[in-house]
């Protein structure tokens, strides 16, 4: 390709708080039917709140850079920093193509960099490259994390089809404060946490507010690497996580480990999974130790993926006294609240400005039985 075909960087025109209050005022709308009162609102930071991004690469002669998509027209534009990520990410992207481009090991096939950092400051940056690596681009590879780490925290990690070569670790371990503690959480690179750092805080922090004067035990499905699982289990006599994807079950493992909580389980189950476990109608393996049916669950937690709630699991749910709903697409949210509207009502909603100037909402809601 050649550095002439490149647009502009786009620019955004509205401002912050004009997207934020555009968010809010779609979601109230959205909410209308179920809740009345003021949305709680939480707003990101303008600008590095982003703690994952991910480039392709650019071959131009002798220049290399990275290059985003605009998404309207799908033209690519090059990019030499990028504000919405973290201030880690931005000042490693600069190294890294310093220390890349006059290296024809590194460079050779390189298609994409992508980049995991956290509130720590620790960073896994991945290598992406159209061909296999040798022992020749490992040695370099090594010099390059090396020099590196005289000044940042990082791991590298060679991705080629079928092939993954970690220098150092393929995660980092985040330092999250919420309410007034610090919580440490491995993110493994290439699985699910939740992006934006400070926003996040908030999320747990909101979730936090709503259990108090709840009591009993809390069931939380979807619970990834345990983000809402651990921090309320000072709320709760008892937390029991269900999670499908194992690197999520594995640090969530860890995470209760290296936090010291010690009324935590986590069982690799499917939410459908656990409503026939729970209804009695099937055993599984992988509940072994947990004793469901001591538990009083008198609330749960659900963090859905974008399509929401199936049927099956929003019948369950409405079993507990106590939702507590984090949601990141407004639009399922309503179509599973139009369910349990026959039970519960919602009692709190805030909307999360996870991902500013993007089209994308996160909500919470916390919903009550109906006395």
């Amino acid at each position: 390709g050649t550095g002439n075909k490149m647009s502009t960087v786009p620019t955004t025109t509205i401002t912050y708080q004009d997207q934020l209050q555009a968010k809010a005022d779609t979601l109230t709308s959205l909410l209308s039917p179920f809740y009345k009162q003021a949305l709680d609102v939480y707003p990101s930071p303008e600008q590095h709140y982003r703690m994952r991004a991910e480039f392709r690469v650019w071959h131009d002669g002798d220049d290399l850079y990275y290059i985003m998509f605009n998404k309207e027209t799908k033209t690519p534009y090059r990019v030499d920093e990028f504000p919405a990520a973290s201030e880690t990410i931005n000042a490693l992207m600069k190294r890294i193509i310093e220390l890349v481009k006059p290296n024809a090991v590194l460079r050779k096939k390189l298609f994409q960099v992508d980049f995991l950092s956290g509130l720590s400051q620790e960073c896994v940056i991945s290598l992406l490259y159209h061909r296999q690596l040798d022992d020749e681009w490992q040695a370099q590879a090594e010099a390059l994390r090396t020099e590196l780490n005289k000044e940042f925290k990082v791991s590298v990690i060679g991705r080629a089809r079928k092939q993954k070569v970690i220098l150092g670790d393929d995660f980092i371990i985040e330092e999250l404060p919420a309410d007034g503690k610090t919580y440490q959480f491995k993110h493994i690179e290439n699985s699910f946490t939740q992006p934006n750092a400070y926003v996040n805080t908030h999320m747990i922090e909101w979730a936090i507010a709503q259990s108090q004067g709840l009591s009993g035990d809390l069931l939380e499905l979807y619970c990834g690497a345990g983000n809402f699982s651990i921090p309320l289990a000072a709320h709760f006599d008892h937390v029991v996580g269900t999670e499908i994807a194992k690197p999520s079950v594995e640090a969530a493992q860890f995470n209760i480990a290296v936090n010291q909580i010690d009324n935590v389980q986590i069982a690799r189950l499917s939410a459908e999974e656990f409503v026939e476990a729970l209804a009695g109608k099937r055993q599984f393996e992988r509940l072994k130790g947990i004793e469901l049916a001591e538990r009083q669950f008198n609330t749960v937690l659900v963090d859905p993926p974008r399509a929401g709630l199936d049927p099956a699991t929003t019948q369950m749910i409405s079993q507990f006294d106590n939702i507590i709903y984090i949601s990141c697409n407004p639009h399922t949210l309503v179509a599973n609240l139009e369910a349990l509207s026959a039970t519960h009502k919602v009692s709190r909603a805030a909307l999360f400005d996870q991902f500013p100037f993007t089209e994308h909402m996160e909500s919470g809601v916390l919903l009550t039985r109906n006395a």
